[in-house]
């Protein structure tokens, strides 16, 4: 019989292979059963450990905030899955139809060309293939090299140009090649939901994406730490010591180089928060597939986690469970959905056991190319989901 201990043995293992800093929370049937954090967010001198309140970066789980924001704008009538983006986002048509060619690989900059030729009319492109990663867009891009200088680290202040940078992206977006027809396949493209972020922001009553997030995420998950004035890097996990492009380890600011350099605001990454965020957000979606809350109709969300992509486990926004492979494990149930982000971050949520785990890291924190949590994630999920069989 599995017992927390058995997960704690992970986590203990994780912070010697994995992550400095490590944060924990699970609930079952809408009740917290654990919310802990180990580690430190200093590992050399074991100063100043993790507590509840670390805020991580939490990547590509942003997406789950602006998906979320752009299912209650749906829901609210303002906007369809099927609508052309650029019924929203004119600037993605302005070039006219582009060719199929190929993306950049992010690692080393260089260009990956494709097998495939052809001619894509961005007006074919929809909302749902920016959520399924069907658009056939390049999976990245070096916007951050193109849309301005290296913005200023946290304690040096905010960036005042972030509006300006988002339009010349959005301009640089509407002009690269495709990799593939929409609707062929998945191609996970972080430029997809820059412009569904986008869109968020000009759909919303705010007008910003961070106020149209902010109508259902608690105050703990936000945009820009330089943004408040009691800003302190040791509420913050560090992440990557970025020697490509900031010269600095980054602290309080967001991982991803296009995220930040678009002024820490964007629909595929940017958001902090510690982990009892991410599982409130997993626990309105329990609440909305149940009918227990408005912010979401339930068929909506029942629509939002179903595979749209004939077994690419793509859902609107989340990533369906795979019976292979997945980072939620062996044990978690096939109707499963959640998302991982680059930064070691995941939120998984079980509808059968209305079991939730978020799981949050800064395994980047000794570089990028570092892969154990590969490994840790599937590990932490399976002991979680026989501990809590067991109870």
């Amino acid at each position: 019989m599995e017992t927390f201990e058995g997960v704690e043995r992970i986590i203990q293992r994780g912070l010697d292979n994995t992550a400095p800093a490590i944060a924990l929370a699970v609930s079952l049937r809408g009740e917290i059963l654990v919310e802990r954090s180990y580690g430190y967010l200093d590992p050399d001198t074991r100063q100043h450990p993790t507590t509840h309140s670390t805020r991580f970066d939490l990547a590509s789980v942003t997406k789950l905030y602006t998906t979320t924001a752009f299912l209650m704008l749906v829901s609210a009538g303002k906007v369809a899955p099927d609508d052309p983006v650029v019924n929203v986002i004119p600037e993605f048509g302005r070039y006219g139809p582009r060719t199929i060619e190929g993306g950049q690989n992010p690692h080393t900059l260089e260009r990956e060309i494709v097998e495939e030729s052809g001619v894509v009319d961005p007006a074919q492109i929809t909302f749902r293939h920016l959520l399924t990663h069907t658009s056939g867009l390049a999976p990245w891009r070096d916007l951050f090299l193109n849309v301005g200088s290296v913005p200023p680290s946290p304690e040096q202040g905010l960036l005042t140009d972030g509006a300006d940078r988002l339009t010349r992206a959005l301009d640089l977006i509407g002009g690269y090649p495709f990799v593939s027809a929409p609707g062929e396949r998945v191609n996970y493209s972080d430029l997809g939901l820059i412009l569904l972020g986008a869109a968020v922001a000009r759909g919303d009553d705010t007008g910003t994406l961070p106020g149209a997030i902010g109508k259902f995420a608690s105050a703990e998950a936000h945009f820009n730490p330089a943004e408040s004035t009691r800003y302190s890097r040791w509420d913050y996990a560090p992440t990557e010591c970025d020697t490509r492009w900031r010269d600095r380890r980054c602290w309080g600011e967001v991982h991803d180089e296009n995220a930040c350099a678009l002024g820490g605001v964007a629909g595929h990454a940017g958001l902090f928060a510690p982990a009892i965020s991410p599982l409130r957000l997993g626990q309105l979606w329990l609440d909305a597939l149940a009918g227990r809350v408005s912010l979401l109709p339930r068929d909506l969300a029942r629509e939002a986690v179903r595979d749209q992509t004939d077994g690419g486990y793509r859902g609107l926004g989340w990533v369906i469970r795979s019976p292979e492979g997945s980072s939620s494990g062996r044990y978690f149930s096939p109707s499963s959905f959640g998302h991982t982000g680059f930064t070691g971050t995941s939120l998984w949520i079980d509808p059968e056991r209305e079991l939730i785990v978020s799981l949050l890291t800064n395994r980047v924190y000794f570089g990028r190319d570092h892969d154990d949590i590969l490994r840790f994630r599937p590990a932490i999920h399976d002991a979680i989901a026989q501990w809590v069989d067991a109870l």
